[in-house]
């Protein structure tokens, strides 16, 4: 199975980023699916209706969300009547809207897509280990899904990185967000689980993660706020990360995808 996964979309400019670059990148590597991290894709704080379809529209399968999740007004209804909108899985017991994995039927492959945001430095919600655990067991790879991916929206790579090896040889791909940073780290764990720390966002790179610089260095240098954060808006960068797996389920191939704006271009090669 072949799949892209891209990290945090930030407002406008990810938007129109995902929208140039990825309908010729389904076709030029093959792509059996396609999952987005939208948690900032309206204005940079959360989802709606008509970004999540700006993004199914230009080619996304399923979308995940992070610590924005419910930031929209109309974020709650979004995300708890279309399925293919995945928000963490380790809210407490009794938050009803939405759903935190799910299991999809994408071009005759099973795909396993959980997301899970992390407690460290965070925001402390359920234990996100144990949260993933129980939806591993209840769709194992190999068995019941043919692809497993876990997004781990969380700011610590330490944990992070201890979630790929929690999944390895359970996961086919465990990928970090909300850093809005790529980190140069993939890799196969020894089990056989694609690895990377963040995915990066897509996003215009000509800012502070995703924000015009003015407001983040008010508030960095002074300490008082000036204002809200605006979402920057030159040309954005496609980010994120290309997997190739064998009849398993286990990943046989990882690397990253950057595609446009600030950042120098890397694309994997058909093979």
């Amino acid at each position: 199975m072949k799949i892209a996964f891209f990290g945090d979309v930030v407002g406008r400019s990810g938007r129109d980023a995902v929208k140039r670059h990825l309908p010729g990148l389904k076709g030029r590597l093959g792509l059996d699916a396609v999952i987005i991290n939208a948690e900032n894709a309206a204005g940079g704080f959360g989802i709606t209706r008509a970004t999540a379809e700006e993004l199914f529209d230009a080619g996304a399968d399923v979308l995940t969300l992070g610590n924005h999740t419910f930031d929209q007004a109309q974020g709650i209804s979004v995300i708890d009547n279309d399925p293919r909108i995945i928000r963490p899985c380790n809210y407490p017991k009794g938050t009803t809207p939405g759903r935190g994995a799910g299991l999809f039927d994408v071009n005759g492959f099973q795909l396993l897509v959980i997301n899970v945001l992390g407690n460290v430095f965070m925001d402390t919600l359920d234990n996100p280990f144990h949260a993933v655990e129980a939806e591993l067991d209840a769709a194992p790879l190999g068995s019941v899904a043919d692809f497993v991916l876990v997004d781990v929206h969380a700011e610590a790579t330490s944990e992070k990185n201890g979630m790929g090896y929690f999944c390895d040889g359970r996961a086919s791909l465990v990928v970090g967000t909300h850093s809005h940073v790529p980190t140069g780290d993939a890799r196969i764990l020894p089990n056989g689980t694609a690895y990377q720390t963040d995915a990066g966002m897509c996003g215009d790179y000509d800012s502070i993660i995703g924000m015009e610089t003015e407001e983040p260095l008010r508030r960095f240098t002074t300490k008082m706020r000036g204002g809200r954060f605006t979402t920057a808006s030159g040309p954005g960068t496609l980010c994120g990360v290309y997997v190739e797996t064998g009849a398993n389920g286990l990943a046989t191939r990882i690397e990253p995808i950057r595609m446009g704006g600030q950042l120098a271009e890397t694309v994997p090669t058909p093979q």
